[in-house]
C-alpha cells in the first residue's frame, strides 16, 4: 500500500538514479537509513532522506570514502544544517576547481618546456605530481572548515552578550590610520569580515596561516580588491619579516597549537616596534565545563578534547609565558555565556570537538541526539571563560 509522503525504496532509488543494491548498502552501513521500515520488512523514504542522499552522493563524487561520509552527514537536514553544508560543499568545488587549473597550467608549461627544449624538467614534473596529490589535504581542510563552522554557529546563535566575539576582540585591538598589523593563524579572516566597516582606510594588513586552504577562505571573503589586505602562508616559529616593522601582531587563539610557544612569542616581539602591542585570546579551565560534562553524562568514555589547551596556553598560566617577552601584560575578560535550546546546534558543536566522540556517539546516534535533546529542552547553560592578553614590547 502507498504511504502518503513516502517512496518505496525502487522509486527512492529511480528517483536517485542509483540501484536498490546501493540504497540497501547505505542502510546496513548506517549512511542513510529508511525513515519507515514497515511490518514486513518494506523500507520507505521521504524527501528529507532525499536531501540527505544528495549530498551523500555529492561527497562520493567529490571523493570521500563512506567511512568519511557517514560522519560528515550525521546531522539532521533543518534548514540551517543544510545551508552550512552546502556552503561548505561549494567552497570545497571552489578549491577542486582552483587546483585543477593550476594543474592544468602546469602540464601545458611542462609539456611547451618538453616541446621546446627537447628534454625533461623533472623539477617541474615533481610539481605536477604534488599537485595531483593535494586531494587527501582538501578533504582535511573541509572537515576543518566544518568543524569550525559549526563552533562558531554555536557562539552566534546562543550568545548572551549582544556583542559578539570578534567585535570585541577588534575592540581590543586598538586599530588606528596608518598601522601595520600581522595577524597569525587567521583562519578564515572573520575576525576582519565581522568588522570590515570598522577598519581604517590608512592600514596595512597581512594575514598569515599555515593551512593554505584557510588562507585561500580569507581571500574569498574578504575579495582581492581591498588593497588594505595581504594574504601569505608561513610557519609562526619564523616570522619572514625584519625587525621592528608591525605596529600589532594578533593571535587569536593560536598559541595554545603552537609547537614552541616561547619561540613564537619571541619572534612576535623581535618584529613589533617599540612600544606596541601583542593582542592574544586563549580560555580558561571553566570554558564550555558544561559541554564536556553532558557528553561524560552519556557515555563517560568520551574526551572531547585530550589536549586541554588551556593547559598549554591559558588564562591561568599566560601570562607567566609571556613575561619573559613582554611588559605590561594585562587580562580582559570577555564577559558571556550560552544558553541553547536546540539540540542540533549543540551535537553539531560536540561532533566538531577534536576527541573521541564520534567513537560512541555515530552508532548511537539517536540515543544521543533524544539524551540531548531533554537536557536542551528549557535551555541548556554553557560558562564561557575567555579574553585577550594585552602585551606591550617595553624595551
Amino acid at each position: 500500500m502507498k504511504l502518503p509522503g513516502y517512496y518505496s525504496s525502487g522509486e527512492f532509488a529511480a528517483l536517485a538514479h542509483i540501484t536498490k543494491k546501493t540504497l540497501r548498502y547505505y542502510d546496513d552501513h548506517n549512511i542513510l537509513k529508511p525513515s519507515l521500515v514497515s511490518s514486513y520488512g518494506a523500507r520507505f523514504y521521504t524527501d528529507t532522506d532525499f536531501a540527505r542522499l544528495q549530498q551523500i552522493l555529492l561527497l562520493k563524487s567529490l571523493g570521500f570514502s563512506l567511512e568519511d561520509i557517514r560522519e560528515m552527514t550525521i546531522n539532521d537536514t533543518d534548514y540551517h544544517f543544510m545551508a552550512d553544508s552546502l556552503k561548505l560543499q561549494l567552497k570545497l568545488v571552489e578549491d577542486r576547481i582552483e587546483q585543477l587549473q593550476v594543474v592544468a597550467q602546469t602540464i601545458r608549461d611542462t609539456t611547451q618546456a618538453i616541446q621546446e627544449e627537447k628534454t625533461v624538467d623533472w623539477s617541474k614534473m615533481l610539481d605536477l605530481i604534488h599537485l595531483m596529490g593535494m586531494e587527501k589535504s582538501m578533504k582535511n581542510q573541509y572537515q576543518n572548515a566544518s568543524n569550525i563552522a559549526a563552533r562558531i554557529n554555536l557562539h552566534s546563535l546562543y550568545s548572551q552578550n549582544p556583542q559578539g566575539w570578534f567585535p570585541w576582540i577588534f575592540q581590543q585591538c586598538g586599530i588606528t590610520p596608518g598601522m601595520r598589523i600581522l595577524e597569525i593563524g587567521c583562519g578564515d579572516g572573520t575576525l576582519w569580515t565581522a568588522n570590515h566597516d570598522q577598519i581604517p582606510e590608512d592600514t596595512q594588513i597581512i594575514l598569515s596561516d599555515i593551512s593554505e586552504g584557510m588562507l585561500r577562505d580569507a581571500r574569498r571573503s574578504i575579495g582581492t580588491g581591498d588593497t588594505r589586505f595581504t594574504f601569505t602562508s608561513f610557519d609562526c616559529h619564523a616570522f619572514p619579516y625584519e625587525d621592528e616593522c608591525f605596529d600589532l601582531v594578533i593571535a587569536n587563539h593560536v598559541l595554545f597549537y603552537c609547537e614552541d610557544i616561547p619561540k613564537v612569542c619571541s619572534e612576535v616581539r623581535r618584529v613589533l616596534k617599540p612600544g606596541s602591542s601583542f593582542i592574544c585570546s586563549t580560555y580558561g579551565h571553566r570554558h564550555m565545563q558544561e559541554v564536556n560534562q553532558l557528553v561524560t553524562d552519556f557515555d563517560d568514555r568520551i574526551i572531547l578534547s585530550a589536549d586541554r589547551l588551556y593547559e598549554r596556553f591559558g588564562k591561568e598560566d599566560g601570562a607567566d609565558i609571556l613575561a619573559p617577552f613582554f611588559g605590561e601584560i594585562t587580562w580582559q575578560s570577555y564577559e558571556d555565556s550560552l544558553l541553547v535550546p536546540d539540540a542540533e546546534a549543540m551535537i553539531s558543536y560536540v561532533l566538531s570537538c577534536h576527541g573521541n566522540q564520534n567513537q560512541y556517539i555515530v552508532d548511537h546516534y539517536k540515543d544521543f541526539r533524544n539524551f540531548v535533546k531533554k537536557k536542551t529542552a528549557k535551555g541548556f547553560h554553557i560558562t564561557k571563560d575567555a579574553g585577550v592578553f594585552s602585551c606591550r614590547n617595553v624595551e
